[in-house]
């Protein structure tokens, strides 16, 4: 089983018990909408794109909407729930790409569940080997979520790796746990436990630069989650 795998069972017993109706960190959907949008990305990738072009606001898709309206009721969700569970077939092209298109996609959106509402859930621990997956497919993936941050960025695990993904003559580091600082470049800052270092005038500017950042709307996080 590829940690794309495992991940993913674990999400849908996340999905399984969460309230459909709760809300998530990505602004202006709730479980519902985050699991028809899993749904209509893997199965339906044409018409996930076209939303993706049309940048609606959160809530009115016209796709993922449908698939929301069917999953009003508790069969309809139960079965939306068995068809993202039932995972992708080796003859579709959405699945080729593995782990390197859908652990991080996985584990932001498990996230997104797991600390959205009044009550976010406290970090999990993760099997080492798939904690080290995940720092592997880190660095690409932030250097697109920092690519315009004014002062260099370095990511840190504690007592562990390293990596530049923005290069500049001043630069903070960002140490936490690989699934917390995908968070944090995925646009998800305030759920992230992250912490930010380096000369005050240097933090003063990345914080500056990314204060006003709301909530990150589905599909436009800085690194485009969707």
């Amino acid at each position: 089983m590829t940690w794309m795998e495992t991940e993913r069972a674990a999400l849908v017993d996340t999905f399984r018990d969460a309230d459909p109706d709760a809300d998530t960190l990505c602004e202006g959907w709730t479980v519902r909408h985050l699991l028809a949008h899993l749904v209509l990305r893997e199965h339906r990738p044409v018409r996930n794109a076209v939303e993706l072009a049309a940048r609606r606001p959160p809530g009115r898709e016209v796709f993922l909407g449908s698939l929301v309206e069917r999953a009003r009721t508790p069969a309809g969700y139960a079965a939306l729930l068995q068809r993202f569970a039932g995972g992708m077939s080796a003859a579709n092209p959405v699945s080729w790409p593995g782990d390197g298109a859908h652990l991080l996609e996985y584990v932001i959106h498990h996230e997104d569940v797991r600390r959205g509402g009044d009550e976010p859930a406290e970090p999990r621990v993760l099997p080492p080997d798939e904690v080290r997956a995940i720092w592997a497919r880190l660095a690409p993936f932030a250097k697109l979520g920092y690519r315009r941050s004014p002062v260099g960025v370095v990511l840190a695990v504690p007592g562990g790796p390293r990596a530049v993904v923005r290069r500049a003559a001043d630069a903070v580091v960002l140490t936490g746990d690989p699934v917390e600082l995908a968070l944090h470049a995925s646009g998800r800052r305030t759920a992230a436990d992250v912490e930010v270092m380096g000369r005050p005038k240097t933090v003063e500017r990345f914080l500056d630069h990314f204060a006003g950042d709301p909530d990150p709307q589905p599909g436009q996080g800085s690194a485009r989650i969707r």
